[in-house]
This record gives C-alpha cells, structure tokens and sequence, in this order.
C-alpha cells in the first residue's frame, strides 16, 4: 500500500493558503477601488498595506488554527479553542493594524472610527474565511485518515486470512503423504524407506514459508513430486511438460502445481488398464495449466476441493486473479503467471529465490521445453 497521508497543517501550507487568499482579497478590494474611481492621494499605500496586514493576519490565524488542530485534545475543546482564540487575535490584530495604519499615513482623523470598524468587519469576515477552510481542511484530513487506516484494516485481514489458507497446506499436504506412504509400506518396504527420504526433501520446500516462487522452482518441486509417485505407481502415472521458455522466470505461488498433481491422483484410478496423464503446459494468455483425463474414482476421497478452494483464494487475496476451472472429458485448471511484482515483501522472497534458484530437489534439477 501506498503511503497516501494527507498532511495540510504545516507551516508551508499556511504560508501558500495565506498568500492565496490574501492575493483574492486584494484583487476584488483593488476592483472596487477602480469601480468607485477612487481618486484618493493614499489609495494605493492603502491598498498595499491592506494586502500585506491580510497576508499576515491570515498567516498568524491559520498557525494558531493548524497548531490547535494536531494537539490531541477532544474535538469540542479543539473547535471552541480555535474559534474563541481566533476571535480574540482577530480583534487584536485588527485594532492594532487600523491603529499603525493612521500613525504612517496622518489620514483623515475625522474618519477614524469609521476606519477601525470597517477594518474590524473586514477582519472578521477574513477569520470567518479561516475558519471555514481550516474546518474544511480537518474533515478532509480526518477522511483521508479514515481511508488510509480502512485500507490498512483490509490489507491486514487479507495478510492473515492469507497465513491462515497458507497454514491449511501444510496438514493438507502432509495428511496426504502420508495416507501414500502408508499404501506404500503394506507393497514394498524397500520403496516405501526410499519414499520417505525423497518426501522429507520435498517437505524442505513444502515448510519454505515462501508466498511467491519462481515457476522453474515450482516446476522442480513439481516434479520432485511427481518422482515419488512414480515410485508407487510406475509408468502408469506419467507428467508431460510444454512450458514454454520466457515464463520459467516469472511468478506462481508455491505448491500450487503441486497440489493439482495431487488431486489428480487422488481422485482419479490409477492402473495399468487406466494409466493417468497430466499434462502441464504454459498459454498465450500468461498462464499455465494442469490437465488430466477423467477416470473418477466410484468413492470419493475426504475433503474434496478443500486444497482448490485455498489456492483460488489465495490468488484472489494478493493478487485479485482468478484460478480457472473447466471440466469436460478432461479436468483442466487454469492459473495465472505472475510477471513482475509489486509488493516489498514479495520483491524480498524474489530476491531469496533467486539466491537459490540453482537448487535442486530430491536429485532433480527440472529442464523446461518448448
């Protein structure tokens, strides 16, 4: 997420504010002086002390306001302080300004009162003006405020309904390894012994606490994988790679093939009569799919689409893309290739990938093909 705060009560943001609205007021003040062909010796010295005396009134109310509003103190005593404080510095001011106004310039004594109260009204509305962007400035802070923290609220939930699905693979992996190994021990002691030190390094990238991998990298654990089942069922289960080349460096969560390999062997017979084939194979369309024929099983295993339901979610949390499913003669899922990353976090575990992208698994060093 982006950092995005909005922070408009500085001093810099007085100065501009100040300078802005001080440079409207004496344009519509200088407009009136040329409407009434106001002829006056002292016209235009009037006219320019009244822009600098606005610029530093509003420069000295906007201060006071912006400082008020970041004390942390309630709402209501923060509304009444910044009101009734900028009153009285309104009043202050403008007294003071009319008052050295007549001490430089000797004008007209008999229009002295009148002066001070239309300076005092002018004043007054110029405080009104604060008062109103200075509120106006708040709100707008406080929104963006709110958003920032409901975006954070969001990512947050999202990062741990994430570990949460992530935390689910691990038994959902494991519980089916084991149920393997267990076949496996009651045909061949020998196998089963080899079957177990392929499987514990193929847990090394199971427990890798990863995101994000490079597909070559999934595409060797995948047939790490693929390797242990060959040990139970031989040439009648069998994995046939298309990838295509450009796509061997960009990105796909982990065990995701894997785990589409897993549930083809787990819900379809697998015999010599019905050998099962998956193919796996990179598209035009930057993703990549894992397709086997349909030759159910008449029971259905425990927990059916439990592992597909986390992997569409997964992708749909971090990178809102969605895993596609079509069934016909053949099952076929459909999941989408990352191509560059746009999280720090993920830009990290890129930057670990890399550092071991040369590693290999159970002896198996996967080669893609065209």
């Amino acid at each position: 997420m982006k950092n995005r705060d909005f922070q408009p009560f500085t001093n810099r943001s007085a100065i501009i504010i100040s300078l802005s609205i001080g440079g409207i007021l004496n344009a519509i003040m200088f407009i009136g002086y040329v409407y009434i062909k106001n002829q006056e010796a002292t016209a235009g010295i009037r006219l320019i002390y009244t822009f600098l005396s606005n610029i530093a009134m509003l420069y000295v109310l906007y201060t006071y306001c912006f400082e008020i509003i970041q004390h942390k103190i309630p709402k209501r005593r923060k509304f009444s302080m910044i009101i009734f404080g900028s009153l009285f510095i309104t009043v202050l001011l403008s007294l003071a300004f009319s008052k050295i106004y007549f001490l430089l310039v000797r004008d007209n004594q008999q229009f002295i009162n009148l002066f001070f109260i239309t300076n005092l009204i002018k004043d007054l509305i110029v405080e009104i003006i604060v008062l109103l962007s200075t509120f106006l400035l708040y709100s707008i802070s406080e929104r963006q405020h709110t958003l920032i923290e409901n975006e954070r609220l969001i990512a947050d939930n999202i990062r741990i309904r994430y570990e949460v699905l992530k935390n689910q693979v691990d038994p959902h992996f494991l519980f089916n390894s084991l149920n393997t190994l267990d076949g496996l021990i009651g045909m061949d002691t020998d196998k089963a012994h080899e079957y177990v030190q392929h499987l514990s390094q193929v847990f090394r990238y199971a427990i890798s606490n990863k995101e994000i991998m490079f597909l070559n990298e999934e595409l060797n654990f995948t047939e790490s994988y693929a390797h242990l089942m060959k040990i139970r069922y031989g040439e009648n289960f069998q994995i046939q790679y298309h990838i295509d080349e450009k796509y061997k460096n960009w990105y796909i969560m982990p065990i995701s093939l894997q785990l589409l390999v897993e549930n083809a062997v787990k819900h379809n017979v697998i015999s010599s009569k019905y050998p099962l084939i998956i193919t796996i194979d990179t598209t035009s369309r930057d993703t990549i799919r894992v397709m086997n024929t349909i030759q159910q099983k008449k029971e259905a295993e425990p927990g059916a689409g439990i592992g597909l339901a986390n992997l569409r979610e997964r992708y749909n949390l971090l990178f809102q893309k969605e895993v596609s499913i079509t069934m016909t003669d053949v099952f076929c899922v459909e999941i989408p290739l990352i191509e560059e990353l746009e999280d720090t976090k993920f830009k990290n575990n890129r930057n670990e990938s890399t550092n071991n992208r040369g590693r290999t698994y159970c002896g198996t060093k996967f080669a893609t093909t065209n």
